[in-house]
């Protein structure tokens, strides 16, 4: 990241990097815009639940439901296109979703999901 007050959607997958303090997204936590959406904190709650930490869900729901932004059917369309385009990859719904978000809301997909390694618009961080 080279520029301060960038926006970024951040994928599930970046959110719980930044929970288990990963040094390499320690830059994101401050210093840029945050979108998600509340499908990504469906999916850290299923992370939570795997890892026993129950109790952390609702505090985690409170802290970043500001950051939501919604989808509308063109993004839903749009998520089963490139759904089906990368079908073979099996991407999740989910990310599908959040990357057509990004673009969307003109911010970058963060991510560190090898899947979208590669493709446009997108900070990819491991």
């Amino acid at each position: 990241m080279k520029e301060k007050n960038k926006k970024f959607y951040f994928d599930t997958y970046a959110i719980i990097e930044i929970g288990k303090k990963n040094p390499s997204y320690e830059q994101y936590k401050n210093s840029v815009e945050m979108l998600i959406n509340k499908l990504n904190l469906l999916e850290l709650s299923v992370f939570l639940l795997r890892e026993s930490k129950e109790s952390e869900i609702n505090d985690k729901f409170k802290e970043l439901s500001r950051f939501n932004v919604d989808y509308d059917d063109e993004i839903l369309i749009k998520a089963a296109k490139m759904k089906h385009k990368f079908s073979n990859k099996r991407p999740s719904f989910i990310d599908c979703i959040g990357y057509q978000l990004a673009k969307k809301h003109n911010a970058k997909f963060l991510t560190g999901d090898d899947f979208f390694k590669d493709k446009e618009n997108v900070e990819f961080v491991k």
